[in-house]
C-alpha cells in the first residue's frame, strides 16, 4: 500500500502521471473517494503519462470514456448501473481483459465481474484541500 499526499491539483496529476510506467496493459483499478475528491484529476495525470492529447471528461453520464494514447486508456462510472448483470449486459466486461488501462469509479457495481484482487485508488480530501491518495495492490 502506497499513501501520497498530493498538496494541490497539479501534483495529483503529476504524481498519476509518474506512476504510468509502474502500469502492464490489462490494469484494473477501482477508485473510491467522495464527489469533487479528485479522480477524474487523477485520471487526467494517467492520460499525461499515456501522452494523451484529447481533454479528459468526467464519464458519470456517458459511463465510460476511451482514450487513444500509448496504449488504450478506459474510465469508467458505474454509478448509474444498477448491478453487475447490467454491466455484462452492456459489454463492458470487453473493456476489462484488453491492452489498455482501466481505471472504475464505483467498481462495487460490476462485483463479480471484476477480478477479486483488482488494485484500488481512494482519494480522500483533507481540511487544508490537499489529497491523501491510497494505491493497493501495485507493486513498485
Amino acid at each position: 500500500m502506497i499513501t501520497y499526499i498530493a498538496p494541490t491539483e497539479k501534483e495529483t496529476i503529476q504524481w498519476a502521471a509518474n506512476l504510468v510506467p509502474h502500469l502492464k496493459p490489462g490494469t484494473i483499478i477501482t477508485m473510491t473517494g467522495g464527489l469533487g475528491a479528485g479522480k477524474t484529476t487523477f485520471v487526467k495525470g494517467i492520460a499525461l503519462g499515456l501522452h494523451i492529447q484529447e481533454p479528459i471528461t468526467s464519464p458519470t453520464y456517458s459511463i465510460v470514456c476511451e482514450y487513444e494514447g500509448d496504449m488504450p486508456l478506459y474510465h469508467m462510472d458505474l454509478y448509474r448501473l444498477s448491478s453487475s448483470e447490467e454491466f455484462a449486459y452492456m459489454g463492458l466486461e470487453d473493456i476489462l481483459y484488453g491492452q489498455g488501462l482501466c481505471f472504475i469509479e464505483w467498481g462495487e457495481r460490476a462485483e463479480g465481474i471484476l477480478p477479486p484482487d483488482c488494485p484500488s485508488l481512494d482519494i480522500q480530501v483533507n481540511r487544508d484541500g490537499s489529497r491523501n491518495i491510497t494505491l493497493k495492490g501495485i507493486e513498485f
